[in-house]
């Protein structure tokens, strides 16, 4: 009986949650010849990032932009759509016991997705077009102010990870500049689902550091999102390439799926590695349409790189 509540669990996670990285599978290590012991990725992933600097470099001259703020957009536009087909993979995180920096960029969740173009972004931004600068940007943008101590320190609630980033300067919530509103459901999907987690499933030192992190969450009052009815009032106001977070309905749990704002010709649409599509594409659907597509979806959080 016990193991037949344990699947039933597995099948309503993966139907309700098919783009969120912190749900946890097994999955097969990979053979690396990391940079570090601390740092896990394939020959094959060094390959894509020489390909992803030969595509972007030519690009980067004078006329790449005519301010900071559309050079940005432009530059994540690029990169965003250098990973477009990239086949969409789910939990390629969890390839450890140990909590080291996982670089895939074969497979791509919703999550990482967001994660691996802004660590791009941002290692271009830097001038310094180097593989160990993008895996310091990665862990920077995947971990609590940059510092990977454990499984508890990475950002696994989107809503917390948007916190920890504005805190930081890397980006802004303008959810609530766009008339949206205040949710202050309180967060515990992960302590209330440990099964679900290999790592927390039978470790209570980590799962009481995971219930403090939904505290800390829980204390700051919650989160401003965008009502999903008021998407199409002020769909003009979301800039492209703005970083959007989808909220949900589901009892303790903040958002389902990740991607970029993208307006095509006078249609705002979405970049997102997609898991009905299989792989990372321009949404059809408008923004809108969406949202109002997904039953358990009640809005977004739109934020704006710095």
């Amino acid at each position: 009986m016990a193991k037949s509540i344990r699947i039933s669990l597995v099948v309503l996670l993966m139907v309700f949650l098919p783009c969120h990285s912190m749900l946890p599978f097994t999955r097969t290590p990979l053979e690396s010849p990391g940079i570090s012991q601390d740092v896990i990725y394939t020959l094959e992933d060094k390959q894509v990032f020489n390909s992803y600097l030969s595509y972007i470099e030519p690009q980067l001259g004078s006329g790449f932009g005519t301010n900071e703020g559309e050079r940005l957009k432009l530059l994540l536009e690029k990169t965003a759509l250098f990973f477009q087909g990239t086949p969409y993979v789910a939990h390629t995180l969890e390839v450890t016991d140990e909590e080291k920096l996982v670089v895939n960029l074969r497979e791509l969740d919703c999550v990482t997705f967001v994660e691996t173009v802004i660590a791009l972004t941002n290692m271009i931004r830097s001038g310094k077009h180097d593989f160990d600068v993008f895996t310091r940007q990665l862990e920077r943008i995947r971990y609590r102010n940059g510092n990977r101590d454990g499984y508890s320190t990475r950002l696994h609630y989107t809503s917390d990870w948007l916190y920890n980033h504005e805190q930081n300067g890397l980006l802004r919530n303008i959810s609530c500049d766009l008339g949206g509103a205040s949710e202050g459901k309180k967060i515990h999907f992960m302590t209330f689902h440990r099964d679900a987690y290999r790592q927390l499933k039978n470790n209570d030192t980590l799962l009481e550091e995971m219930r403090a992190v939904e505290e800390s969450m829980r204390e700051r009052g919650g989160f401003c999102y965008l009502p999903k009815d008021k998407i199409q009032a002020v769909a003009f106001d979301i800039p492209h390439m703005a970083i959007l977070a989808f909220t949900t309905r589901i009892e303790g749990l903040d958002t389902t799926h990740t991607g970029f704002a993208f307006w095509r010709d006078d249609t705002l649409t979405f970049i997102h590695a997609s898991s009905s599509r299989g792989e990372v594409v321009v949404d059809q659907n408008s923004l809108g349409d969406y949202c109002a597509a997904q039953p358990s979806c009640t809005g977004i959080i739109v934020a704006r790189m710095l």
